[in-house]
């Protein structure tokens, strides 16, 4: 079932189980846990991630070019679309920290992208609810524009100002989600999420897309135009329990210039 409010899509079961139990399963191996570091929320708490920006050769990659997510992305974004970067987030029990209210474009307007054509596609692979800290959405708020963006706790985040007055205006979202449900959103669209302070951890696997005409200017830690080869179906479950690719290169605290706060390596 589709549901599609303006830019904002949640598709149902769209990985199914496949996706979720391959993930979970193999998370703390080598690669992923090693890269993850801790960025600091306004309160005090830490989210943890990891991210890389080239599509590589495992489930993650697989995932990123699966017609399922790329076809939707051109349909969303209007043409064609190459791989911006990805990032897996990991929100322990009682630990998680919060992701203070932004647009993914206020920081992707400071890698040189001029236009916001870009967009994401949140998978979950934990349930997602209210209690572990899933993610709000403010309904139709890409329309405001890009928000000027500053810093709060170790995170750059949205002119509080603007998010009150939008409060009072647009519709609080929360995006409780099944294992294997798909968000898209769009890069302006206002997005948080809260602490996770149950008992359940929140996992949830974030790939974003630029459009092709939308190449910047100048470069970044995340990369200028790459042609996206999409994948059969198929390719996931070829994959089996294989994940990160000896040569995938993941992001550094360090190579973020867009974020104003001070990480920390997990």
């Amino acid at each position: 079932m589709e549901k599609t409010e303006s830019v904002t899509t949640m598709v149902g079961d769209v990985f199914s189980v496949q996706v979720h139990t391959s993930t979970t399963i193999v998370w703390p191996t080598t690669g992923l846990v090693e890269n993850a570091f801790d960025v600091a929320d306004a309160q005090g708490g830490k989210s943890r991630l990891t991210g890389w920006s080239h599509i590589s050769d495992d489930v993650y990659g697989m995932v990123a070019a699966a017609p399922r997510v790329v076809d939707r992305m051109e349909g969303f974004l209007g043409g064609e679309v190459y791989h911006y970067n990805s990032k897996m987030m990991l929100k322990e029990p009682r630990v998680g920290g919060a992701w203070e209210w932004h647009q993914d474009y206020g920081y992707w307007y400071q890698t040189g992208c001029l236009y916001p054509y870009m967009a994401s596609c949140m998978i979950a692979l934990d349930r997602a609810t209210k209690e572990n800290g899933c993610l709000q959405i403010l309904k139709a708020s890409h329309h405001m524009g890009r928000i000027e963006h500053g810093r709060f706790g170790g995170q750059t985040g949205a002119d509080p100002e603007r998010v009150t007055a939008a409060l009072e205006r647009l519709e609080l979202v929360y995006c409780e989600m099944e294992p294997g449900t798909a968000l898209f959103f769009h890069a302006n669209l206002l997005h948080m999420s809260a602490q996770n302070r149950s008992d359940k951890p929140r996992w949830s696997f974030i790939c974003s897309y630029n459009a092709a005409r939308n190449n910047p200017y100048k470069d970044s830690h995340n990369p200028r135009y790459t042609p996206l080869k999409k994948v059969d179906d198929g390719a996931i479950l070829r994959m089996g329990l294989k994940i990160s690719s000896p040569d995938k290169v993941f992001v550094q605290p360090e190579d973020d210039k867009t974020a104003v706060g001070e990480r920390v390596k997990a």
